[in-house]
């Protein structure tokens, strides 16, 4: 109903000045600024639809869209059945990955690129995680060391791993911006390689960087981290290049990462 878009619209702010956005668009913004307005946690429920169709004044149609749209990009869940309606969900990296991903696909860039990413962020996540982390993360980055020793000969849990002493490092640098996009360029890393095979001698020596990369890190040498963290991620690109070339040289693929 033309009111109802009306009636959101003027609770945007500048809409006077923008280019006009759907209703649905415009009900999804306004969804997402109640959930950190009211810093609601993962599992709080939202208004039951018939509560959004009072209070917004828009279409059955509009709602369902943005409820939708909000569901696709991770923020929210539907639960069925009695009682149910939307929920805030936990929102992951691979949200953000996914739109990258068909972003990328679309650009036809190369998984060589997104390594190249990598390789530029990642020693400076480790750089400032040498001058901020905490005894609790430093813990953290150790105990993941430990399953990674524990899990050496189980490939896929040891990659899963990998990822969370990664991710882990990247929270400590303590820049939400930096943590999400390295989170993302991990994700479409471990999706784009699902082919590969890494031999025992190589999560060993993975394991062993590692171990350099959190000693810096514990000892606070921000420039040690920064150069550990460097040469582990070019090692990773080297072993890709040496033994899966067609791999690194391959278009990023949307299907391979959603």
């Amino acid at each position: 109903m033309e009111s109802g878009r009306e009636r959101i619209a003027m609770q945007d702010p500048g809409s006077e000045i923008q280019r006009p956005k759907k209703t649905a668009t415009l009900l999804a913004q306004r969804l997402i600024s109640e959930i950190t307005d009211r810093n609601l946690e993962p599992g709080s429920p939202l208004p039951s639809e018939r509560s959004m169709l009072d209070q917004y004044g828009v279409a059955r149609g509009s709602m369902r869209e943005a409820l939708r749209y909000l569901e696709i990009q991770g923020v929210i869940q539907i639960k069925t059945g009695p009682g149910g309606g939307p929920i805030v969900s936990r929102t992951e990296p691979r949200h953000l990955a996914n739109v990258l991903a068909m972003q990328l696909q679309l650009e036809n860039t190369s998984f060589r690129e997104v390594l190249e990413v990598r390789a530029v962020l990642e020693p400076i996540l480790a750089r400032r995680a040498a001058q901020s982390a905490t005894e609790e993360d430093l813990k953290t980055l150790e105990e993941s060391i430990e399953r990674m020793r524990e899990l050496i000969d189980s490939g896929a849990a040891f990659l899963g791993e990998n990822g969370v002493f990664h991710r882990a490092l990247a929270e400590m640098a303590g820049n939400q911006v930096f943590a999400l996009i390295n989170s993302s360029m991990l994700w479409i890393s471990d999706r784009t390689r699902l082919a590969v095979e890494f031999p025992a001698g190589y999560r060993e020596r993975v394991c062993g960087e590692h171990e350099r990369i959190f000693s810096a890190i514990a000892d606070r040498d921000p420039d040690r981290a920064a150069a550990a963290m460097s040469l582990h991620v070019a090692d990773f690109i080297a072993f890709l290049e040496e033994n899966y070339p067609s791999v690194v040289e391959a278009r990023v693929r949307w299907e391979q990462i959603s």
